[in-house]
């Protein structure tokens, strides 16, 4: 008799009885749908609630975000127009004909670019004004983050600072607002700025 190779070889294990337990990919099949069956009404719903919530984020963007940023683009040319002519009561309260004013862009389309830039802008409009309240208020609700606008945001808000005489606060905002070294015209106004604010806290 030819010799059994070690591997081969057939094995008794005494007193113990192998048992294949392993179920059949037919059973798992059964399983996964009595599973299914079972929890169908759970998982329609479920799949139901999450398409739902899909179809209205398509639905608020497509019709009425995207159209509310177009409107609010419009409006703002309108009055960064008289802004930029120095008509700063028109530009920040609108003419009662096609300019709604910066003041009402930020109320009317709140949540858009444009409704965030008229911040700035109706910041600086109020301190041309002589409102330094309001103008710190509008400014530090700008998120000019990432822009060049930032800066001269930030420069704008020391000088509201300053004019209230809050010196710290204008020495901050002015630091800020000269961060960028690569700026060559910013940032020397804005750091002769903060040696004044200084200065004057001795």
């Amino acid at each position: 008799m030819a010799k059994q190779d070690l591997y081969t070889a057939p094995r008794k294990v005494q007193g113990v009885q192998v048992v294949d337990n392993e179920p059949s990919a037919e059973q798992k099949l059964k399983g996964v749908e009595n599973w299914y069956q079972n929890n169908s009404k759970l998982i329609n719903n479920v799949l139901i609630g999450v398409l739902a919530v899909v179809a209205g984020i398509f639905a608020y963007t497509r019709f009425y975000k995207a159209p509310k940023i177009q409107k609010s683009n419009d409006a703002i040319f309108r009055a960064q127009t008289y802004f930029g002519i120095d008509s700063i009561n028109w530009a920040l309260n609108g003419d009662n004909n096609n300019n709604p004013g910066f003041l009402k862009i930020i109320d009317k389309y709140s949540g858009t670019p444009a409704a965030n830039l008229s911040h700035y802008y109706a910041g600086v409009c109020y301190l041309k004004l002589g409102d330094f309240a309001r103008a710190e208020k509008h400014l530090k609700e700008f998120d000019g983050k990432g822009t060049m606008v930032a800066y001269v945001a930030k420069g704008a808000l020391g000088d509201a600072y300053m004019e209230q005489s809050k010196t710290d606060d204008a020495i901050k905002a002015y630091l800020d607002a000269s961060a960028d070294e690569n700026n060559v015209l910013l940032t020397p106004l804005y750091l002769e700025r903060a040696g004044m604010a200084y200065e004057i806290a001795n």
